[in-house]
């Protein structure tokens, strides 16, 4: 069992890049993580063929896991919900795959084989941010779970 984060390209600011890093890697003490960039769609065209394209990188990291499509149309979770359905799915044995897209979105292949979607927000996030989103609340699930006091 493992979760993996897959996501359409690297961080381009450094100080995001390293937020993301910095709560990646304190997840991973609570939860077998498996971090997944694969490479972002050169511009240039329309960006349905951007979307595909990312999609099928993101679907090859994600074969066998239940997809969880991170996207701002799917079901709000609290903190505490969150983790619970973390450790659920840890109690099932099953490999769990979050799916953030690039600039333009997650392709409709990935959101095809979702069996959920999660809004990380109300609003539309930029990729790097949901990213640094979805690391936190992966950690925060792990310290509810153990019932550290990094949750208030």
């Amino acid at each position: 069992m493992k979760f993996i984060v897959a996501v359409v390209g690297k961080p381009r600011d450094a100080a995001l890049a390293a937020a993301i890093r910095d709560y990646e890697t304190r997840a991973g003490k609570y939860w077998p993580l498996e971090v997944c960039e694969v490479r972002e769609e050169p511009g240039g065209i329309p960006p349905a063929m951007v979307m595909a394209k990312e999609a099928e990188r993101l679907e090859a990291k994600t074969k066998g896991a239940i997809v969880v499509a991170c996207d701002a149309s799917g079901s709000a979770m609290s903190s505490e919900r969150f983790a619970k359905f973390l450790q659920d799915a840890r109690e099932r044995a099953s490999d769990l795959a979050f799916v953030i897209g690039g600039a333009n979105g997650l392709g409709d292949a990935v959101k095809g084989r979702a069996q959920q979607r999660l809004s990380l927000a109300p609003w539309t996030l930029p990729h790097e941010l949901a990213r640094l989103v979805l690391a936190e609340q992966l950690y925060r699930a792990g310290t509810i779970v153990r019932r550290e006091p990094y949750h208030k």
